[in-house]
């Protein structure tokens, strides 16, 4: 590795970004903070990296920047694309969205009276997504905690929803996240069917900036972005200790 240290990454985790449409929830950050937080990544000197970029760096470490980072959203709701997918594109930067495949073009029951009720991107917006330089990978079936589910269960979960948004996507789908940040009641266990059906990684929800090497690339924290996270502390904490 160039120079002998190590890499820092920040994964970022976030759900809903603008107002919530019923009632108050932690998951939804208001505009001007996201701005904000993608105005202080540029300005603090993170690179934020695509999909290969990052795929690439948990197999060669070495080709990753000092510090970068890496921005996901989960759930797949339509809420995405005004104003988290216009200011993206405004900052120029690339992002993930899991989504759960059962719900495609349709509403987020699976959060039934935890979270507002928000319809799912379709088919058509995933497509559009993907010209937009938003990957749309796994984010399980039926967005179960797979802590409820055997693990014949969990292997299908992984199986169908990655065979889905290939079939729907034309494209290789390569990243798994847990629901609910849920791994399962045994984490090893699930790595063996994770590699089996063709995952490179997998990402927990939690946590703080990830080294490199020696992370899993299963079990991957992700810092998780609401309406008071501090960024500049977690990151500069995160990069400290990969100094250290």
């Amino acid at each position: 590795m160039l120079g002998g240290s190590l890499r820092t990454l920040a994964i970022l985790g976030y759900h809903q970004i603008g107002e919530s449409p019923e009632w108050e929830s932690w998951f939804y950050i208001p505009e001007r903070a996201f701005a904000e937080q993608l105005r202080f990544l540029r300005e603090d000197g993170w690179q934020v990296l695509g999909v290969q970029a990052f795929l690439r760096g948990l197999e060669e470490p070495e080709t990753l920047p000092e510090r970068s980072a890496l921005l996901t959203f989960d759930d797949g709701c339509r809420k995405f694309l005004d104003p988290a997918l216009e200011y993206l594109r405004r900052f120029r930067y690339p992002a993930v969205h899991f989504v759960p495949t059962e719900y495609i073009g349709k509403y987020n029951s699976f959060d039934a009276g935890e979270e507002p009720e928000e319809r799912i991107l379709s088919w058509d917006d995933l497509r559009m997504l993907e010209r937009h330089g938003i990957s749309i990978e796994s984010h399980a079936v039926s967005h179960r905690p797979f802590s409820k589910l055997t693990l014949a269960q969990q292997e299908e979960e992984l199986r169908i929803s990655k065979a889905m948004l290939e079939e729907g996507l034309k494209k290789r789908v390569e990243m798994f996240a847990f629901p609910q940040g849920d791994e399962g009641g045994d984490p090893q266990a699930i790595e063996a069917p994770l590699r089996h059906a063709g995952y490179r990684a997998a990402f927990l929800y939690g946590g703080g900036p990830v080294q490199l090497p020696g992370t899993s690339h299963y079990r991957l924290s992700r810092l998780a972005m609401g309406p008071d996270t501090d960024l500049a502390r977690a990151l500069a904490a995160g990069a400290q200790e990969g100094t250290s």
